[in-house]
């Protein structure tokens, strides 16, 4: 009768007959690729001599990362003696990775080039980004991460070292590369030979990725897989994935996270091209309206930083953002038709709201920053008519903070276009309003801060800080678009109308602070009037001729009209109501509203992010291991996951109803958010509270 020692020397035996077929079956390939391909096969025998030098006892490492798995692990034998067991016991102890381990395998990588050292380090990064996955910790996998230490040690060696690793195996130069870079390269031996190592490094450090959640470790991984982003243009799928994941990142993201996501999508639209950069457009358009649902002192300065985000990967490529201006722009215009056509509520609220308004604000800003390419002048047009539309939609002093947000819009894009656009209107409509015009009825009231509403309660009209606050808006506005155009020799005419409607307002206003403020605007006005006047005097031309466009020029340069000094001195009161109205500040990496100069990816400010980076993944956190409570983002239930889902869900779709991204449950209701009556204040209440608790950052997990 056969016994289980017998049956085991039988097994052992067969492995040992397929390991010397196997092994034969090697040499010959080695010689057939030494007759084919010498080229190649002297690269093997400079930089992999174990690989040439092949024989029996030697471990068959499989190419396929995602196969981790022994075949005689696979089916353990049920009759097996204790012996067996006990051997293939200690045999699995010695597949624990040890710090030595690791470095072993990068002295060898980095001292012999050895290909075997790279496959055994990209298993054991494999295991580390995997850890705590169901499965992860299984017992019959090649390697195990033991500790905190080795798991710090391997995420460190690799991300430090493995772009260059497969730079100098794909025979790339050690940075730079583009499209075209990876196109080439896919035909070539090496990319045959070494591709699989690529993707597994990416994938790997994707997956980890969405596993972590302390944003200095993200903003260290995402810093470093930069550098080999351009070979996500031979991996779409990665690709995409990617793209969506650190999009989420750059807009729930805190510290410096959002900078650092925002490098990593710029660097793949300038790299990779148009293989990415349609979807970056819309996905970075589509994030940005998912985080500016809710305004306030606080998050303003994050959300400028977004659409400062956006303006610049504008500029990566005019042509194609273009497109998908106008077409957001139609979008807003489609919706703002519809409200002027149903005049109903629901229709109201769509414009009258903060996505509405901050899209506005982001496509002026855009078109301010290329006011000077033709590409998007052209937009100027279309989108000064859409916030003119806005801006007169609901005529009532409940909305006069978006009328105002619309009139800064306006100088903003009169100002770089170097266009008129009129919106002196706007303003001396205004003050001809009976809650301007009379004294405050409901006392002091707190400070009103106009750059965080777009419309105020009932109560709140009738209060001084109110009044107060519009007035002082109304005249540092005025003064802006007059300022403009102070050194037009059509100014005397320019001004006439304004002129006459503020010394009406002076004489009809009972509130003496107001009379005050309004008449050192008019000697401003006045003043620059004689400015303009005694030099119009001396000329000869006539209004149409061309040199009329440089009257005053040199004057202009220098700044030195009467209402240009004045609105200097505006700006710095403002600019000191601004401060005192900040309770506290969000700060997003340095200068986090100023995107562009000051962020620098020298080699000596890299250095010095990689000691930080070092440091965060000297941490104890691993991958499932619970660790997440002592991290910075909070923990989110499966509740906010489905919200998130249904959220993006939304917006798959570039169709006028997307701008409306929210579902129904993100978007008050017509009792909340009434846009012809008047809310009761405590119900107005109501809904900043819960506004307040809706929008937090999440975790993102791809599947």
């Amino acid at each position: 009768m056969e016994t289980a020692n017998d049956t085991g020397h039988v097994k052992r035996s067969r492995k040992k007959d397929m390991a010397e077929s196997g092994a034969k079956e090697h040499k010959e390939q080695l010689e057939k690729l030494k007759q084919k391909d010498p080229e190649f096969y002297e690269f093997l025998k400079e930089h992999d001599q174990e690989l040439l030098q092949f024989s029996d006892e030697d471990e068959d490492i499989d190419e396929n990362v995602g196969s981790d798995m022994e075949d005689g692990d696979l089916y353990p034998d049920e009759e097996a003696s204790d012996q067996e067991i006990q051997e293939k016991e200690n045999k699995m102890s010695k597949k624990v990775i040890t710090t030595s381990m690791v470095e072993s395998w990068c002295k060898s990588i980095h001292e012999k080039g050895s290909i075997s050292a790279v496959h055994s380090l990209m298993k054991a990064f494999r295991t580390a980004c995997h850890y705590g996955d169901d499965g992860g910790n299984d017992s019959t996998a090649k390697f195990s991460v033991m500790s905190s230490a080795v798991f710090n040690k391997i995420m460190l060696s690799v991300l430090n070292e493995m772009d260059g690793i497969l730079r100098k195996l794909l025979k790339l130069p050690a940075s730079g590369g583009n499209h075209e870079t990876i196109k080439n390269l896919m035909t070539t031996t090496q990319w045959k030979s070494h591709s699989h190592l690529v993707k597994s490094y990416l994938g790997n450090a994707l997956h980890v990725l969405n596993q972590m959640t302390d944003t200095d470790m993200i903003s260290f991984t995402l810093r470093r897989i930069k550098y080999s982003s351009m070979f996500l243009a031979a991996f779409p799928s990665l690709l995409r994935k990617y793209i969506k994941v650190v999009l989420h990142f750059w807009g729930t993201g805190g510290g410096a996270l959002p900078v650092f996501s925002f490098l990593f999508i710029r660097d793949l639209c300038v790299r990779i091209g148009s293989l990415c950069i349609d979807e970056c457009f819309r996905g970075i358009y589509k994030a940005y309206v998912l985080n500016c649902h809710f305004v306030n002192a606080v998050k303003l300065q994050h959300i400028q930083f977004l659409g400062n985000c956006i303006v610049e990967l504008v500029g990566v490529n005019l042509q194609n953002a273009y497109q998908h201006a106008f077409i957001f722009i139609r979008q807003l215009a489609m919706i703002l038709r519809d409200a002027l056509n149903t005049k109903t509520k629901e229709s109201f609220r769509k414009v009258c709201e903060w996505k509405y308004m901050n899209c506005l604000e982001l496509w002026t800003g855009a078109i301010c920053a290329y006011s000077s390419k033709s590409d998007f002048k052209q937009l100027a047009y279309p989108l000064t008519q859409i916030i003119s539309g806005v801006a007169r939609l609901v005529p009532t002093a409940k909305y006069f903070p978006l009328r105002l947000r619309c009139v800064r819009m306006l100088n903003q894009i009169a100002a770089s276009t170097h266009s008129f656009v009129p919106v002196s209107m706007l303003l001396l409509d205004m003050l001809e309003m009976k809650e301007l015009n009379k004294p405050p009825t409901g006392g002091v009231g707190k400070a009103v801060d106009l750059r965080s509403i777009l419309k105020v309660s009932k109560p709140t009209l009738k209060t001084r800080a109110f009044q107060e606050a519009c007035i002082f808006y109304v005249v540092e506005e005025l003064a802006e678009h007059l300022a403009q155009w102070s050194y037009s020799v059509a100014f005397m005419e320019l001004s006439f109308i304004p002129l006459v409607r503020l010394r009406s307002f002076c004489k009809s206003t009972k509130v003496d602070r107001f009379r005050k403020e309004m008449r050192q605007l008019i000697r401003q006005i006045e003043a620059n009037g004689g400015y303009v006047n005694e030099r119009r005097m001396s000329v000869s031309f006539l209004p149409s001729d061309l040199a009329a466009s440089s009257f005053l020029e040199d004057e202009k340069k220098s700044a030195s009209s009467p209402l240009s000094k004045y609105v200097v001195t505006l700006r710095q009161r403002a600019e000191q109501k601004n401060t005192s109205l900040m309770d506290s500040s969000v700060v997003v990496g340095e200068e986090a509203s100023v995107f562009g100069k000051e962020i620098s990816d020298s080699d000596e400010e890299d250095a010095k992010r990689n000691e930080k980076g070092a440091a965060v993944f000297s941490s104890s956190w691993l991958p499932g291991t619970g660790n997440d409570a002592k991290l910075n983002d909070p923990k989110e239930t499966k509740g906010k996951k489905r919200k998130q889902q249904r959220k993006e869900k939304a917006i798959e779709d570039d169709v006028v109803e997307d701008l409306v991204l929210s579902s129904d449950e993100d978007e008050p209701s017509a009792e909340e958010d009434e846009i012809v009556d008047n809310a009761p204040s405590k119900l107005k209440q109501k809904q900043k509270n819960k506004n307040k608790h809706k929008h937090k950052p999440k975790r993102f997990k791809t599947k």
